[in-house]
């Protein structure tokens, strides 16, 4: 769901790009070309998320394709719904080759309704070189895989402003309860400790993830994610109880609860790197550094920094990801161009395009790190990849978008209710296995 939302943050800016840009976002596809290739005469058409920077730097990617193999290529921004907009197309004899899917749920969905081809030997001798085998496994269907995760997100990092930890007196925290003891501390020298941005209910959901992967574990995570295990289960009511001990912590919350409900994810940035602080960490992904940087200045490690999200309750530090995973169209009128393009995705050179470019983490563990731009980042990607198999992809995301995907319902909704009210954990247990249950029957 990461692409989803940090589609949010980038305004679509019109770039004419090298090789050919002619749009951006909705409008007319935009083309890269090269030369007389292997591929010369054919055009790839791409369907993704992205919009504004996220998109001028995947042409980037695009051109780099092309400049190797003499297709020509065309990438078409979807909006957010992924899902209805591929499936109008193909009912339309106009499906793209290549869809960049930013949800498992989504790229189950398409494997089951048979519109995908499953990914060539080269790519798959490719995923197995140089993926841990988590990434492999998100990206199959009933042992066949379809999907290349080619973008990801690290969603276990908490971000903070050094100045306030410092003028504080306290250092990065390694578990949960130092985690909201720092956050006293920072009240206490005048800022609100968290930013939270309960407006976009997706927030929620990471914030519940983190908790649960490390105070649960890893197999009931995976059991939850799949809904095997109830979400009445006790673990959950554990979970939601750690979490609303901060949700119901006024100290804690810049605006308390109703603040954070009126705060959407770019607010909550700003409300930490802004020109006006209210408080001194956000906790999201890797992508609030482009937001710092882009919107608001900051250098990132000098005047924006994260620490891991720390161990709950003993447990294990967790690392939650997100991803764009990339998959071919049967319907698709160039397929089999489609299909190289991801051999060449699943290689180091085509991480390294966009790594160079920045706002991009790879899975691909065969990629330099020096191809990051900043020791930040660097440490993000480093973290991600040494995570290998423990990684674990974002639970509302393998949902059904009804219940973990949707704004106003589901997951998101019940979630800004604990937001409101966080004194029945037990009671939004309950709503949230009712929520579930309709939306995985349907």
């Amino acid at each position: 769901m990461m692409q989803r939302r940090t589609t949010l943050l980038t305004s679509c800016t019109a770039l004419a790009l090298t090789l050919g840009a002619t749009a951006c976002g909705g409008g007319e596809p935009v083309e890269a070309g090269g030369g007389d290739k292997a591929l010369s005469g054919q055009t790839v058409t791409v369907a993704g998320v992205w919009s504004g920077s996220e998109q001028k730097n995947f042409q980037k990617v695009l051109a780099a394709f092309a400049e190797q193999t003499g297709a020509k290529t065309q990438f078409v921004s979807t909006g957010d719904n992924v899902s209805t907009v591929v499936g109008s197309k193909i009912e339309g004899g106009n499906a793209p080759d290549v869809v960049m899917v930013p949800q498992v749920g989504v790229l189950q969905q398409f494997a089951q309704k048979g519109w995908l081809k499953p990914l060539s030997k080269t790519t798959q001798q490719s995923v197995d070189a140089n993926y841990a085998n988590v990434w492999k496994t998100y990206g199959s269907v009933d042992s066949t895989l379809y999907g290349l995760y080619f973008k990801a997100a690290h969603k276990s990092t908490v971000w903070y402003s050094p100045d306030a930890l410092t003028q504080a007196g306290v250092e990065a925290p390694k578990t949960y309860d130092d985690m909201l003891k720092a956050g006293h501390t920072v009240s206490d020298s005048g800022l609100a400790a968290f930013s939270v941005a309960g407006q976009d209910g997706w927030t929620l959901t990471d914030w519940f993830e983190n908790i649960y992967l490390s105070q649960a574990g890893p197999e009931k995570y995976d059991a939850l994610a799949a809904h095997q295990l109830k979400w009445t289960d006790a673990s959950v009511v554990e979970a939601l109880t750690t979490l609303g001990k901060l949700f119901k912590d006024k100290q804690l919350i810049a605006g308390g609860q109703k603040g954070a409900l009126n705060t959407d994810f770019p607010g909550s940035v700003e409300k930490v790197f802004g020109p006006k602080p209210e408080a001194g960490m956000v906790y999201e992904g890797d992508f609030v550094a482009g937001v710092a940087k882009d919107q608001f200045g900051k250098s990132i490690g000098e005047d924006a920094n994260f620490f891991p999200f720390p161990a709950v309750g003993g447990g294990e530090a967790p690392v939650v990801s997100g991803g764009d995973a990339a998959v071919v169209l049967k319907d698709g009128k160039n397929a089999d161009a489609g299909m190289k393009l991801l051999e060449y995705l699943a290689t180091p050179g085509a991480a390294a395009v966009w790594a160079e470019a920045g706002g991009f983490l790879s899975p691909n563990k065969k990629l330099d790190l020096a191809s990051y731009g900043d020791d930040v980042t660097r440490a993000t990607a480093k973290s991600l990849v040494t995570a290998g198999d423990s990684v674990r992809f974002d639970m509302s995301d393998q949902a059904p978008a009804a219940f973990g995907g949707t704004k106003g319902a589901g997951e998101w909704k019940l979630l800004q209710d604990f937001l409101r009210d966080p004194s029945d954990p037990k009671g939004t247990a309950a709503r949230l296995e009712d929520a579930a249950a309709k939306a995985y029957k349907g």
